[in-house]
This record gives structure tokens, sequence and C-alpha cells, in this order.
């Protein structure tokens, strides 16, 4: 048996790390993307020096150039790196030759729906997920960060060898579905928030609610 695994994202305030080190999730999201949850490489540098040991922390990009995504690597701040935007496969290359760094490749549902990820298929109407740049696959909304729940029955229909996170939507009303999903890890934002910003009591509960999945082998 195994456990899947959580990420709260979006942390932008002091206290949020507080909220996580004290629930300690697997990954912590710093934003670096245009958004509200948008912090400077300064914060994050700060944030990264509080938070526990054990958390990974993963910085989240839209079309940044590599050499920012790598100086936050080099310089400590991010441990992994989740690309949002049209970062290409020659991209994803340059990146790991600068600095190795695993990374997250978020595909988004409409995506999904066109069934075109790779333009193969592997039998029974599945869809195939080719990112062989990528370490990890995140499935998310078309718009991430906006606590909307995409048609998940598609993953139904959706093979990918790679470990693959849920985004979008997951919160205390849907983190029983998104479990029984099974994936490698779920991906929490603003399912972790009331008015807006992190709130530690269900920070504190979703943590446990994953913590107590598990996968059989």
């Amino acid at each position: 048996m195994s456990s899947i695994k959580i990420k709260i994202c979006g942390l932008f305030q002091e206290q949020d790390i507080d909220f996580v080190n004290e629930a300690r999730p697997d990954y912590a999201g710093f934003v670096f993307a245009p958004s509200r949850r948008q912090i400077s490489p300064q914060t994050a540098a700060a944030f990264r020096a509080r938070l526990n040991s054990g958390i990974v922390p993963v910085g989240v990009f839209v079309n940044a150039p590599a050499a920012e995504i790598n100086a936050l690597y080099r310089n400590g701040i991010i441990a992994a790196a989740q690309l949002h935007g049209g970062e290409s496969a020659a991209f994803m290359r340059e990146l790991k030759s600068l600095c190795g760094i695993p990374i997250i490749q978020a595909i988004k549902s409409r995506t999904l729906e066109s069934g075109t990820v790779c333009g193969a298929d592997s039998g029974a109407n599945r869809a195939g997920i080719c990112v062989p740049e990528a370490d990890f696959v995140l499935f998310d909304g078309d718009i991430p960060g906006t606590g909307k729940v995409f048609d998940w029955n598609l993953l139904a229909r959706t093979e990918t060898e790679k470990p693959w996170f849920l985004a979008g939507g997951i919160n205390e009303q849907t983190i029983d579905k998104a479990l029984a999903l099974r994936p490698f890890g779920i991906d929490v934002s603003s399912g972790a928030e009331s008015g807006g910003v992190k709130d530690r009591k269900k920070i504190i509960h979703l943590t446990a609610k994953v913590r107590a999945a598990l996968v059989s082998e």
C-alpha cells in the first residue's frame, strides 16, 4: 500500500507557512506567474527559509524563461517546477540541461477533451498523454486557481505512464471523489482557503484526509 501525496498551492502570506508546517503536506506551491497569489523571488526565499525541510517547495510558472526557473532552483528556493503555459518539449529539455529540476507538466481539461495530447490512441478510446520530458503530469481545469471542477470523467479514458496529480476544485466537499480516482497526488489551492486566504483548519483537514487514503500497489 502507498499513500497519496498532497500539495497545498498558492502560499502567499507569511502565516501560510505556519499552516503547512503544522499540517505537513508533501508539497507546497509558490506561484511566480501573474495571479492574486503571485509572490516575488525574495518573498519565496523568505518562505523557503521557514518551510519545514520535509515539504518540497514547488515553483508554479507560465512561460517563464528557463534562466529564471534555474536561478530559483540553484538558489535553493524551489525543488521542482510546475509548468502551466505552452512550454515546449525543447524548453523542458533546455531546463533539464541547465539544472535537472523535476518537472510537473500541467495538462488542461480542454486538451483531454480534444484527445490530441500526443496524437495516439492506446485502444478502447483511451487517449495517451505523451510528455517524456516531464517527471509528473498534473490534470487541471482550463483556468487554474479558480476552484472549479472540470469533468473528471475525462480521466477514465486517459492514460499516462507518468505519476499524475489532480487539481481543480478540490475541497472538503469533493476530496473523497478526487481520492477515489487514485491519483499520485492531490493539488489544492482555493479549496484550502476561506475568503480568499489560506485557512488553517482546511489545510489540516484536507492533509489529514489525504494521509488516511491508501492505494494498493
